[in-house]
């Protein structure tokens, strides 16, 4: 018997010890898996970051531009080789652009805490509008020090990087100064002129309130480094006997002598954004201040001139002058002539603010046009310009009053835009900006023109004035939701102020030719094609 309950107990000690074992053999309970869950909370396309409680969004576009007797984006033949109409002209350039955007954003007690960033990988016909063997050299090098630059230039641009809470936006955003449309009222161009564009964004902090029914105030601080200023033209060159006017050339523009930055521009806005449209009011205050009345000791006695830095300041400076703009901007929706159609529409007057009204995605241009050749099949040159400018001086030592002088700007800006139906639509746009010069202004300028161009000669009436105008129509057919292609066409006509023959002697510059041009309004034509699929 005992020997029974010892086999038994010994059994079932060992059915003990074998489970045991296999007891330890067990897998731990895994960690259920946590998968990706849709975000509702800001519309389509937001996601929850796993483990986490904030929602991104990730998108952007595809876009390939095609553009005839233009540059990138459809600018017109307004300036450099293009506005020549030389052999060096790039008539047909293409750009072709992949942008990637990362959104996210967070409910906080302090309201969504969002940021947003856009970059944009793109590759360019080689010199963009020029195949000028210096514009080329230059391009070479500067595309191949970019990030992942190459001589054909492609690169990384970057557009908006902000944070956003509690009603401020940090970072590179739209200014609180423009539109929600900026210079895009309807046209594919980026170079719509006649009033204010930071679409790719500005280097800002601003601050929103919202008062309810669409009515919200913005104030902010922009940075006018990159994007909001033209230049200032110091009117005199130096010379052993001291400063003379001069410094202007042939083509009416001068060298910027625009000072460093001392402060942001101040931008505000009051916007009422209702089911029927939109109006807005906005204002900038904007620093013009120039660097030094001679540089690198020129115009000075070589007692003087101990070093080009002590120099300049030994030259002294004009006074810091401040200048600014208003713009009132209206959208009207829903308008009889179909659903979705609306118009757009802003008008401006900046004084020492011309960006606000001569303004594109990128700088502000100053404007050269020339037509026909001289003595080339009988035919005569003629030409036109105008100098984009926030102000101009000439210094008393050559002359001037020493002040700086405000370059007065205004301007229009507006489109019409019509849905066919679902798959088919069109938008009519146009802009126009004048730019004008007081009358001191005027006459420095024109001494200075005089002195720098002596081969002009008495036969031109000299007059800085200018303005420019566009036209242009848009249509775009999307046969599948999300994928567009349109065709744009512009036409662009630069009118001056200046009048006259120049003698035969005169010569803009190479490879135009040396010979008499009349001072005549000019117009050009260009046309864009675009493909672009957005994800």
């Amino acid at each position: 018997m005992k020997m029974v309950k010892r086999l038994v107990l010994a059994t079932a000690a060992g059915f003990v010890a074998v489970g045991g074992a296999q007891a330890a053999d067990l897998p731990v309970k895994a960690k259920a898996v946590e998968y990706v869950r849709v975000c509702s909370l800001y519309g389509a396309g937001f996601y929850y970051i796993p483990g986490t409680d904030t929602c991104i969004k990730i998108g952007g576009y595809l876009r390939i531009d095609s553009d005839f007797n233009a540059g990138v984006y459809d600018q017109p033949a307004w300036s450099s080789d293009l506005g020549n109409g030389d052999r060096y002209r790039n008539a047909f350039s293409e750009r072709s652009r992949f942008a990637l955007t990362v959104d996210t954003r967070t409910a906080s007690e302090y309201g969504v805490v969002r940021t947003f960033a856009q970059g944009d990988f793109q590759f360019d016909t080689l010199g963009g509008s020029t195949s000028n063997p210096t514009a080329l050299s230059s391009n070479l090098g500067n595309n191949t020090s970019s990030i992942l630059g190459t001589p054909g230039g492609g690169y990384v641009a970057v557009e908006y990087v902000f944070i956003q809470f509690a009603g401020f936006t940090f970072g590179k955003s739209s200014s609180a100064y423009s539109t929600p449309w900026n210079g895009y009222p309807g046209n594919n161009s980026s170079f719509l002129i006649g009033g204010n564009d930071t679409v790719t964004g500005v280097n800002n902090i601003q601050y929103t309130a919202q008062f309810g029914n669409g009515v919200s105030a913005s104030i902010g601080l922009d940075d006018p480094s990159a994007f909001n200023r033209t230049s200032v033209y110091n009117l005199s060159t130096g010379a052993s006997a001291g400063l003379l006017p001069g410094g202007i050339g042939a083509t009416g523009t001068g060298s910027n002598a625009y000072g460093g930055v001392n402060m942001p521009d101040v931008v505000a806005n009051i916007k009422v954004d209702q089911a029927w449209g939109l109006f807005q009011l906005s204002g900038a205050l904007h620093e013009v201040d120039a660097s030094y009345n001679t540089l690198a000791g020129s115009g000075l006695t070589p007692a003087d001139a101990v070093a080009s830095t002590t120099a300049s300041m030994l030259s002294g400076h004009p006074d810091t002058k401040y200048g600014g703009s208003v713009m009132a901007a209206l959208q009207i929706k829903n308008i009889p002539t179909g659903p979705g159609d609306d118009i757009k529409f802003d008008a401006t007057w900046a004084k020492g603010d011309t960006k606000n009204v001569i303004s594109t995605s990128a700088s502000s241009p100053s404007f050269a046009m020339f037509g026909g050749v001289p003595g080339q099949l009988g035919s005569s040159g003629t030409m036109a310009f105008g100098a984009t400018t926030d102000g101009v001086y000439l210094p008393t030592s050559a002359g001037g009053d020493g002040s700086i002088h405000l370059t007065t700007a205004y301007g229009v800006r507006g489109a019409f835009n019509h849905n066919w139906d679902p798959y088919w639509s069109s938008s009519l746009f146009g802009g126009m900006g004048w730019v004008q010069y007081d009358g001191t202004a005027k006459a420095e300028y024109c001494a200075a023109f005089f002195a720098s161009n002596p081969t002009a000669g008495g036969g031109v009436h000299c007059d800085p004035n200018f303005s420019m105008s566009e036209l242009g129509f848009i249509t775009r057919w999307t046969p599948v939701k999300n994928l567009t292609f349109s065709a744009e066409t512009i036409w662009a006509h630069l009118n001056t102020s200046f009048s006259g023959t120049t003698t035969a002697a005169f010569s803009p510059g190479a490879p135009l030719q040396t010979g008499a041009y009349t001072f005549k309004s000019q117009d050009t034509v260009s046309l864009n094609f675009r493909v672009q699929r957005n994800f």
